[in-house]
């Protein structure tokens, strides 16, 4: 979250799984692996006229599914420098590697 809210995407993307085996899943779509990811959230808060905004997360919750496996669901909360407030709810997936956690599937639904 810090690394968004400095406009920093790249950093961002540390915490994803760099492999072509990542899944994302947002609305109807699904994008599959890192680079696919990194590619949806450029043309979605960084391509012409968009904003990355200030990120928040809530209502997290942390099951711990084996010693390398972890669930997160919560909420997000996007402050835009327009005055819009996108937000939503997410399930992350979580796999604990040599480099320490990262997701390894998103699946990310925002409000209509």
């Amino acid at each position: 979250m810090k690394a968004w809210n400095r406009q920093d995407l790249e950093s961002f993307m540390q915490g994803y799984w760099d492999s072509p085996q990542l899944t994302f899943f947002s609305g109807v779509k699904v994008y599959r692996g890192w680079e696919s990811a990194l590619e949806r959230y450029r043309k979605a808060y960084q391509s012409e006229g968009r904003q990355m905004g200030k990120l928040e997360f809530s209502d997290l919750q942390i099951e711990t599914l084996s010693p390398t496996a972890a669930l997160v669901r919560g909420a997000f909360h996007l402050a835009m420098p327009d005055g819009k407030h996108p937000h939503g709810i997410f399930t992350l997936v979580f796999r604990k590697f040599p480099q320490g956690w990262r997701i390894i599937h998103d699946h990310t639904c925002g409000a209509e």
